[in-house]
């Protein structure tokens, strides 16, 4: 089997993009590991129509996680919701991105 350049992408809502770089921005002032791509990546969505690589918005919905994780016991529970809720949106984009285009009862 031969490797393919091709990355499948996900087109995200350009209010997700913009939370999501928010959180990311603190994620990578707290050195998380791994933020710092898709924190570039979420930036720059503008310039491609807000459509991100989905190894990129998954790894961004790790890193939100692991924010949320970090700072459960000193932000604001309001604070914790929203960074939880956007690393959902972001997680569960991957996930119906993974999905087939039909499911298997049209077969």
């Amino acid at each position: 089997m031969t490797s393919s350049s091709f990355q499948p992408t996900i087109a995200l809502p350009v209010p997700v993009c913009e939370q999501a770089a928010q959180h990311l921005e603190q994620a990578a002032q707290r050195a998380i590991d791994g933020a710092a791509i898709p924190l570039k990546a979420f930036r720059a969505a503008a310039d491609s129509d807000f459509t991100l690589p989905v190894q990129v918005v998954e790894q961004a919905a790790a890193c939100l996680l692991v924010l949320a994780t970090e700072t459960a016991q000193t932000v604001r529970p309001s604070a914790l919701r929203a960074t939880i809720s956007v690393a959902l949106r972001l997680r569960d984009a991957v996930h119906l991105a993974h999905q087939p285009a039909l499911s298997s009862r049209f077969w």
